[in-house]
């Protein structure tokens, strides 16, 4: 925890210098940056569809022992997660059939909460939200007419369904945060729930959004990284598969967030709105 904490108060000492970083950061990486992001958002579906290519037999059991449905289903029910996750990853890189993808890999979201039980676990369910506000955000990328780094808000005055996407993709993060706070009494973990709260919140009204949400990646990035390094443990170890999870789903959601970077807001944020005072 030494390590985050001097991270943060590294971040935090140099916030001065960040919308100028912000802007550098935009210029030189305006045309890689979509990229990243798609790798990202899409990397925790990847991830699951070669682990049920890797692991069928478990996976098919899993199914079979949970639901009692016997053999054929559950090979049908792994077939079809496995091939839509992965079908839907190579769309999306490729941006071909992108609207596709994102309701295939909507529906196996859907798919995976009620076969895995998830809607009976707040913190999986939420992440699985938080990972559909990221496909929103993939969507409503997919709608733009002009897809440039600094054309990410509409005209003054114009409304369209692109706009509700962003806006409902940036709140569906929020609930990636919130499975992230610990509420406990040390002075590290109050700071830490009050420094990420707060960028948050700024992205989901979309205040200041690019400077906070490339910050809010900066964080994810270093918390990830010291918090789920499942690679320190033997594959063996259940823990192995847990840290692994979180990992790949925080990176979904720094996907997301790379895509508010490049988007903008859209049009129904406090940015949009300052244009009009």
């Amino acid at each position: 925890m030494g390590r985050i904490a001097d991270s943060l108060g590294f971040l935090c000492c140099r916030a001065y210098t960040l919308p100028v970083f912000c802007l550098q950061f935009l210029r030189v990486t305006k045309r890689y940056l979509p990229h990243l992001a798609h790798l990202c958002l899409i990397s925790t579906f990847l991830e699951d569809g070669l682990r049920m290519w890797l692991q069928w037999n478990e996976q098919r059991d899993y199914i079979s022992m949970s639901w009692g449905c016997g053999m054929f289903l559950a090979t049908v029910f792994v077939l079809i997660n496995m091939l839509g996750q992965l079908a839907g990853c190579i769309l999306v890189l490729t941006r071909k059939f992108v609207p596709y993808a994102c309701l295939g890999l909507f529906i196996i979201i859907l798919l995976q909460t009620i076969v895995y039980n998830i809607l009976w676990d707040v913190k999986f369910l939420m992440r699985n939200m938080a990972l559909g506000g990221g496909l929103l955000l993939l969507l409503a990328e997919s709608r733009s007419e002009g897809k440039t780094m600094f054309a990410g808000v509409p005209n003054v005055g114009e409304t369209s369904p692109r706009q509700y996407m962003q806006l409902g993709g940036r709140v569906l993060l929020i609930l990636m945060f919130m499975t992230l706070l610990h509420f406990n009494a040390s002075a590290f973990t109050i700071f830490q729930d009050i420094f990420g709260l707060t960028l948050i919140i700024l992205v989901a009204i979309g205040f200041k959004t690019k400077v906070a949400a490339l910050t809010l990646v900066l964080w994810l990035m270093i918390i990830n990284v010291l918090q789920n390094a499942f690679w320190t443990i033997p594959s063996y170890r259940p823990m192995h598969d847990f840290l692994k999870y979180d990992f790949f789903q925080t990176l979904s959601v720094v996907g997301g967030l790379l895509l508010v970077v490049a988007l903008g807001p859209g049009g129904v944020s406090m940015d949009e709105h300052k244009k009009k005072w």
